[in-house]
């Protein structure tokens, strides 16, 4: 006779908080996709505490059940998924934590492993970028964001924070101008120079207000176009989302995206030529009941789905 396996219990306040009770382990050739947290926030400018986020998104992930009914997929059991930890952060120094996170990524993805790292602040997406496009070339980018976090500088004389690694991934041609997405951006900003910046760099940018006249269809098959078949990394800044949903975050932007839609939009992109992804910006200090970490576990799991459907 066959063993039968164990009926499944659902436990999520026991044990380790590693993501979804999945296995911790630091090598990734033991593994399809690995988690990998980032607790850094050294160069934020609005409100601190994201390096508490990889904490929080993992406590509220040992909530989720593992079988995703919208696409019809256990990722969990079609993916060896293991919790990797943490990188290794220096706080007071952008840099030496930005060549951390790149060698971190670039030992998981050398081991043919996928990466999803959870943030901590957006700069860290720019060392990501770095360790993917290293692989895989110039690779396509969907944003989803309330920022478009293109600014040359956003404290004098200094080229690294969360306001400007897409700038920097665009100079060091990370990132292919002509496969760009930025979804969800709003928000009073300081002048028209922010837009302005993200028309001339190539990319293709679908602001929240857009989702009333193209709906959420429309922005997806726009987006698919840009994108095609090419090698694309997903980056999910927590405030594309209304505060209403995700109050935990350094800079939240009224008049954004529900939990319902977001969730709609990621599943939208089933198919594509994932590389990568991250999750960033939540803070629990200014979380309600720890509904944006909840929504970023559930992104997350969503990522996870989708690789488990490609």
């Amino acid at each position: 006779m066959s063993e039968q396996k164990p009926a499944f219990v659902h436990q999520p306040f026991q044990g380790i908080a590693t993501f979804g009770h999945q296995p911790y382990c630091p090598d990734p050739a033991e593994a399809d996709v690995m988690i990998l947290g980032v607790p850094f926030d050294g160069t934020v400018s609005g409100r601190s505490g994201t390096r508490l986020g990889p904490r929080a998104i993992r406590d509220q992930s040992l909530c989720l059940w593992g079988y995703n009914n919208a696409l019809q997929v256990a990722p969990f059991e079609q993916l060896r998924v293991v919790d990797g930890g943490d990188v290794e952060v220096i706080p007071p120094d952008v840099v030496r934590t930005h060549n951390n996170v790149q060698t971190a990524a670039e030992r998981v993805l050398d081991a043919g492993c996928m990466l999803i790292t959870l943030g901590g602040e957006h700069s860290i997406s720019l060392p990501l970028l770095r360790a993917h496009a290293a692989k895989h070339g110039p690779l396509a980018m969907i944003q989803f964001d309330a920022h478009p976090d293109l600014w040359d500088e956003e404290y004098p004389g200094l080229k690294f924070s969360h306001g400007t690694p897409f700038r920097r991934a665009l100079e060091e041609g990370l990132i292919d101008p002509t496969a760009f997405v930025q979804i969800g951006i709003r928000g009073p900003t300081g002048g028209p120079q922010d837009y302005e910046d993200v028309r001339q760099s190539g990319a293709l940018m679908f602001t929240a207000d857009e989702i009333d006249k193209r709906g959420i269809d429309g922005i997806l098959r726009g987006a698919r176009q840009r994108i095609g078949d090419r090698p694309v990394y997903v980056t999910f800044d927590i405030d594309v989302a209304d505060p209403a949903y995700a109050p935990g975050t350094g800079t939240p932007e009224v008049g954004g995206f529900t939990s319902r839609e977001l969730l709609r939009l990621v599943r939208g992109l089933r198919g594509l030529n994932f590389t990568g992804f991250d999750l960033v910006e939540v803070s629990p200090a200014y979380d309600s009941s720890g509904i944006t970490a909840l929504l970023g576990a559930n992104l997350v799991f969503e990522f996870l789905s989708l690789l488990a459907v490609r």
